[in-house]
């Protein structure tokens, strides 16, 4: 075959095809590919956790200045008032959660409640929870609110509580 040259006889790969096309057949390219795949996955797995930890570290710093919030608030009389959450993609009107709180955004689409938790009030919709109401689970706090979304929605948190608190 013109412009196909074959190294070392017949049997040969042609130039040009590497290790990853034999990896399938054993011997060393299997074994290489099978550590580098290995090595990859531990790589990978390590990369998550430590991730995780900084998430979980950051959750926690935030549940500290939600707590210290939810106190300074109290102290000051600052009075708790029902949350209502918005259903997802709109569709006007508020749904009733049952909970109670302070919201840290002039829209209303998160709160601290009064256990301290911190909430995205968004819900899924219909007449059915306009009627009886929707539960919404706390979520995880952030120090920055709205982190990765639109430029002017992250806000750091304690500055959304100081501006809640009257301080800022």
């Amino acid at each position: 075959a013109m412009g196909r040259r074959e190294r070392g006889g017949a049997g040969r790969r042609p130039w040009g095809i590497g290790a990853h096309a034999v990896a399938g057949e054993g011997g060393y390219a299997a074994a290489m590919s099978e550590g580098w795949a290995e090595q990859r996955r531990r790589a990978i797995e390590a990369h998550a956790a430590a991730r995780q930890a900084v998430r979980d570290g950051e959750a926690a710093r935030a549940r500290e200045l939600l707590a210290g919030f939810v106190r300074e608030a109290r102290e000051r009389g600052l009075e708790a008032e029902a949350l209502t959450a918005v259903a997802y993609g709109g569709g006007g009107g508020r749904l009733r959660t049952g909970l109670r709180g302070w919201y840290l955004r002039v829209d209303r689409s998160v709160a601290v409640g009064t256990d301290g938790e911190f909430y995205a009030l968004s819900a899924p919709g219909g007449l059915l929870a306009r009627l009886t109401g929707v539960t919404v689970a706390p979520s995880e706090p952030r120090l920055i609110v709205g982190e990765g979304g639109r430029d002017g929605d992250s806000v750091p948190l304690a500055e959304l509580l100081r501006r809640r608190l009257g301080d800022a």
